[in-house]
């Protein structure tokens, strides 16, 4: 499949989702155009804006996405991000976009978005894809997990702030793009944020959140998470 044809296919999925999934403010003005962060800046929601007239078409450009990202890691998958850090000119307009590409059996593990819903697009490959509903209202209930199989040319939507994955199930490199409701989604990847937090997480709460021996969460905080996304 030509990567023409997927350019033009995300750009139809950001359409929708800002028309039916964006999560940041509606904006005030045609475009505010990130200016770079500054430590003696305060915080706001969002970015500055750059002022107007000096705005250029390069601030609405990002090059690169039909490069494919180095999976050469222990996860097999690369994430190129485009969001307002990458591509100043999303600022307030409420989308965002991303490359991923996956080795053969490659794994975006269990993570969440906790600030847009995401349209995944497949182009080449083979992947098994799924995400898992928030904790029911009856405590007898389990959580739901929601799975497909997809070929290229299938779109599967994981819901904002519902843990999710992609694991590449063919024998060849297989290449996504997704596009998410908001300017900067936002990325919790649950074994990094779960095990290998900054401080530790106390390992008696995990041991008795994991109903596990506590020399098990001892491993696996020694472990390297790396971020894949």
């Amino acid at each position: 499949m030509k990567m023409g044809f997927g350019l033009c296919a995300v750009a139809v999925l950001l359409s929708y989702a800002s028309i039916a999934y964006a999560a940041d403010p509606n904006p005030l003005q045609d475009f505010c155009v990130a200016l770079p962060d500054n430590k003696f800046d305060v915080f706001v929601n969002g970015k500055f804006c750059k002022d107007p007239n000096l705005v250029v078409a390069g601030d609405f450009l990002f090059q690169g996405l039909n490069i494919p990202g180095n999976t050469s890691n222990q996860l097999g998958v690369a994430v190129t991000a485009v969001n307002v850090n990458q591509l100043p000119g999303l600022n307030t307009l409420g989308v965002s976009l991303a490359r991923l590409d996956y080795a053969p059996y490659g794994l975006n593990p269990p993570h969440t978005h906790p600030r847009a819903t995401e349209a995944l697009l497949l182009l080449e490959g083979a992947l098994y894809v799924g995400f898992v509903t928030s904790n029911p209202a009856d405590p007898n209930q389990r959580n739901k997990l929601f799975t497909k199989y997809l070929k290229a040319g299938d779109v599967f939507v994981f819901p904002q702030g519902l843990i999710h994955f992609q694991i590449n199930v063919g024998k060849t490199n297989a290449v996504a793009f997704a596009g998410f409701g908001s300017q900067n989604p936002g990325v919790i990847t649950i074994a990094n944020a779960v095990f290998g937090s900054d401080p530790k997480i106390n390992p008696d709460v995990l041991a008795k959140a994991f109903q596990v021996e506590k020399n098990i969460i001892d491993y696996l905080q020694a472990q390297f998470w790396p971020n894949s996304n």
